[in-house]
């Protein structure tokens, strides 16, 4: 599978429209007859999965045990607000009221491109999250992907 790669400035129409940039639906060959599911993300955005993405986190989550409280409370969590969205003929999706609440979007949206996932953040929160990038990145990365290393050498 590949890996979504880029970060756009979008603007919503005042019905909630985006139009999918070029260079993102060239990544996006199956959108039209697959379709793409939009959920809510763990920080103030969204999140949108191909079809085919959010059918193997459903199988995932299916696998879990429902008798557990916190596991059904995580699964009601995470699919809250899931919705279908789907390519009108200019290249447009209709992005749910209740989730551009969520996240607080107006009408100025930045989609960043996650690996097999699309975010979508209002554009100043957006901002304001990668004001907050650490003094030394460097130290961060080592935090988080020197431990690869260590796994790959053991």
């Amino acid at each position: 599978m590949s890996h979504f790669l880029g970060e756009f400035d979008c603007k919503l129409d005042a019905k909630g429209r985006m139009m999918v940039p070029a260079g993102l639906k060239k990544q996006l060959p199956g959108a039209e007859t697959e379709g793409l599911v939009i959920n809510r993300g763990f920080e103030k955005h969204l999140v949108i999965y191909t079809r085919k993405e959010w059918d193997k986190i459903v199988d995932d989550l299916n696998k879990l045990n429902q008798y557990e409280k916190k596991t059904r409370e995580f699964i009601r969590y995470f699919t809250r607000g899931a919705s279908e969205l789907s390519l009108d003929s200019a290249n447009r999706v209709l992005l749910p009221k209740q989730l551009l609440e969520y996240a607080g979007i107006g009408a100025d949206v930045i989609l960043s491109c996650q690996f097999n996932k699309i975010e979508v953040w209002a554009k100043d929160a957006y901002d304001q999250a990668l004001d907050n990038e650490p003094e030394n990145f460097a130290n961060l990365a080592e935090e988080v992907m020197g431990k690869l290393g260590k796994a790959n050498n053991e």
